[in-house]
């Protein structure tokens, strides 16, 4: 028994949904479906492996837990539906089994409406392949091919048939072989005392029954068979094919029946009509010498029972269809003419003659099927699905699904619309998380969220109307009386995890943590106008500035920069702050002249989370301390960070938490974070302040629209509706919940972008008066229910995807 396989990297799936027929339906793709998903689930106990069950008939089954989602194969609007279910819940990769019977519409085109609407990569495995395809069927397996990230087949003949009779570019085709049960190389002696058999040579054919299975000309080969060897059965396993038994009812198997009477083999035939279960399956396979698939069709590109068989070491008689020639090369079996009974019989006579050659057979066949068990199957899967995923932001270009809202104008900002993070507050503060939309009370409360919110507070008096600044106030006393218990008594020691139940978890934070705290303090003193708040604050910042001192890490030494410069707006003149802000900033000096080289000017290798706070704090200290060098590192960094964070598009790919650029490596994809976004809309604004250069202007401005949409998904990340942002954007797709972090980042960016329309020089102004600037750019807001909310939502919503 094999051991359990770990999750690949980072950018690998976690949680896939299998969309298929499935059990008890009694379909050969139901029973795949099945043993995909089970072979996953198996191998990786830590993936989430789901199933999106097709129906005919309108009473559904009655599947096991697996199944999350049901469609009915002929509802066209079901398959819409579905593909809102999957992206909702977050699937990361959709394994599609296709066969264009079991989708509803002209050759199967329902699923189309599916595959156009899904947001996460999808791998399509290919159970038929035509040679030399007609309308519509061609047409409609390139529109599958198209809407597909990966494709699978489980013959590699299949991967010719693309290219030649598709078109298509057999670069995304994969070969994976159809998965057979682990099981042991046994004498067949073992099992047939189970089946009365005991003693008997045995052929078995198993599979639903239907006319183009040939069965009447592996029955025409038993009397040849039975004169030789007299104890010869031959067992036909399944059940009829539920097609063929709504419309024909027993037929086949009657005249299957009758022919065995007219023969005289009637004794040597067992038939056992019935729907088997794995395990019964084996035993079986188990207790039979021979394996016959008689089939007519010589395009059928994969056949379960073929493979399973031929898995399980038995002595193959085929006819030459495609699944058969690949297969049974290399003398693992025998291959017969189509519709030659004759060729059957001498086939069979031959290996019941020759045991050496039979058992050899057997091994050669055996020994082939180890690469395809279930269990190797899978972890080849699962490399197929990092590989989609890691493929699928350059396949989105080409998806009709990417539908990306137009880039908006520079400084044309969206209604101030702040519900989602009034939801997410409570009397004790701002909950960390939230599943989609809801606040998430698991997660419970966070000093950074705390100490962002409280920044944002004081952003919010000079933007929102008179009317709201008493909420405002309170919003502001909540955080502040958060950080104030945080706090505590012991600087050294602050607290940053509180659960629901406002117990503190005994985590203490870290630098970078401590380094947000003064940040936002420092913004409280420097520019609110609520003297209550300032006054706590001052007490807070001083006893915090003491734990600065010994800061070593650049974001923490960076954080605390930017507050004190914000503190420095209304007290320029404290000279021990001043003090402190020269030690902190040549430690960022110091860490850039250490690590920058001629092809990497940046202070840490890789680039870590919400870099561009680093040269902002650089920068703002070389100005306002008149350090040529400091100020020169401050514009050399920014400069280089913009340059490698933007693609050959013009699109912001914000580097940072996950997405850390590393000296001499290649750049990897990751998840993009609203953090790493909002830090540079902050610098780049200030550097448009300090140096009046308009391209920093255009700099902010595209990283503000990554939020809005101009990022290489085309996917928004503020959602209008409520005035919250999406946790991050994924390799192949954007986290949907909601949390505090993010919605902080982008109303922080927000106000960046605000101040950025009224605040042209970098001298010192009195943000008491800022309420008077142009108030006509940015949307009011009113008071309705108790909640900030825009009275314009309903106009706008659409501006935005969700």
């Amino acid at each position: 028994m094999r051991s359990s396989l770990s999750l690949p990297d980072p950018g690998a799936v976690r949680k896939i949904a299998c969309v298929g027929t499935y059990p008890p339906r009694r379909c050969g793709i139901a029973t795949f479906t099945d043993d995909l998903a089970t072979a996953l689930a198996t191998a990786y106990p830590a993936l989430d492996v789901r199933v999106v069950a097709l129906n005919d008939r309108d009473q559904g089954y009655d599947y096991d837990d697996r199944v999350c989602f049901e469609i009915a194969m002929e509802d066209p609007a079901a398959y819409r539906r579905a593909a809102e279910f999957l992206n909702m819940n977050n699937y990361d990769l959709v394994c599609l089994q296709h066969e264009f019977g079991i989708f509803g519409g002209p050759v199967g085109s329902h699923v189309l409406g599916m595959l156009r609407r899904l947001r996460m990569p999808v791998v399509t495995t290919c159970h038929t392949v035509l040679k030399q395809p007609e309308d519509p069927w061609r047409a409609g397996m390139i529109a599958v091919a198209e809407l597909s990230d990966r494709l699978v087949v489980m013959n590699p003949m299949a991967r010719d048939f693309f290219t030649q009779g598709y078109g298509l570019d057999v670069a995304k085709v994969d070969h994976i072989p159809h998965g057979v049960p682990d099981v042991p190389f046994v004498d067949s002696g073992f099992h047939k005392d189970r089946f009365g058999i005991a003693g008997r040579p045995a052929a078995l054919t198993f599979g639903l029954l239907s006319p183009t299975k040939g069965l009447e000309y592996a029955i025409r080969a038993l009397p040849a068979v039975v004169r030789r060897h007299p104890d010869f059965v031959y067992i036909i396993l399944g059940a009829t094919h539920p097609a063929m038994l709504r419309l024909q009812g027993e037929d086949y198997r009657t005249q299957l029946q009758r022919l065995c009477q007219e023969l005289g083999v009637a004794d040597s035939v067992m038939f056992h009509n019935r729907y088997v279960s794995l395990d019964e399956l084996v035993d079986f396979i188990g207790a039979a010498d021979f394996y016959i698939t008689p089939y007519l069709n010589e395009e059928q590109i994969t056949s379960g029972t073929l493979a399973y068989s031929v898995g399980a070491g038995k002595a193959v008689v085929s006819t030459p269809y495609y699944h058969a020639l690949d297969l049974l090369a290399e003398d693992r079996g025998v291959l017969v003419p189509f519709r030659d009974a004759s060729a059957i019989a001498t086939a069979l006579n031959g290996l019941l003659d020759d045991e050496v050659e039979r058992q050899a057979m057997r091994k050669r066949a055996y020994l082939h099927g180890r690469d395809t068990v279930w269990s190797m199957v899978a972890e080849r899967y699962m490399r197929v699905f990092a590989d989609a995923r890691h493929g699928h932001r350059a396949h989105l270009a080409g998806r009709e699904r990417a539908r990306a809202e137009p880039p908006v104008a520079q400084y044309e900002l969206p209604p101030l619309t702040l519900r989602h993070l009034r939801h997410l507050s409570d009397d004790t503060g701002l909950l960390r998380h939230a599943v989609l939309t809801v606040p998430d009370r698991s997660g419970g409360y966070r000093t950074a969220d705390q100490a962002g919110a409280l920044r944002l507070c004081v952003d919010l008096e000079s933007i929102i109307p008179p009317e709201n600044q008493d909420e405002l106030a309170s919003w502001a006393a909540r955080y502040l009386a958060f950080l104030c218990h945080a706090i505590g008594d012991d600087t050294d020691a602050v607290a940053e995890r509180m659960t629901y139940a406002r117990d503190w978890d005994g985590q203490v934070v870290g630098e970078d943590v401590l380094g947000g705290v003064i940040h936002a303090l420092g913004t409280v003193l420097g520019r609110s106008r609520i003297l209550g708040t300032r006054g706590l604050a001052a007490q807070l910042f001083e006893r915090m500035l003491r734990s600065a001192v010994g800061f070593t890490q650049p974001l923490a030494c960076a954080r605390a920069v930017l507050g004190i410069h914000e503190y420095f707006r209304r007290f320029a003149g404290d000279h021990s702050a001043g003090q402190l802000r020269i030690r902190l900033a040549d430690r960022l000096l110091g860490a850039y002249r250490g690590c920058a080289g001629p092809d990497w000017r940046w202070f840490t290798d890789p680039v870590g989370p919400e870099a561009a706070s680093l040269a902002h704090a650089l920068l703002l200290s070389g100005y306002w301390t008149a350090h040529g060098e400091m100020y020169d590192a401050g514009m050399e960094s920014l400069a280089w960070l913009v340059d490698i964070a933007v693609d050959e598009h013009g699109r912001l790919r914000p580097l940072g938490e996950d997405r850390g650029v590393q000296r001499g490596q290649p750049t990897r994809l990751a998840s993009q974070h609203p953090g790493d976004a909002a830090a540079m809309v902050a610098v780049c604004q200030e550097a448009r302040r300090l140096t009046g250069d308009a391209r920093w202007a255009t700099e902010a401005d595209r990283a503000f629209q990554w939020f809005l949409g101009r990022n290489e998904l085309g996917m928004p990340l503020y959602d209008a509706r409520t005035g919250g942002c999406r946790d991050c954007l994924l390799v192949d797709n954007r986290n949907e919940n909601q949390g505090a972090p993010a919605t902080l980042a982008f109303w922080l960016a927000y106000a960046e972008m605000w101040r950025g329309e009224y605040i042209q020089s970098p001298g010192e102004m009195d943000r008491d008066d800022l309420r008077c600037l142009r108030p006509d750019r940015v949307t009011p807001l009113q008071h309705e229910g108790g909640s900030l909310i825009d009275p314009r939502l309903a106009e706008v919503s659409s501006r935005a995807s969700s």
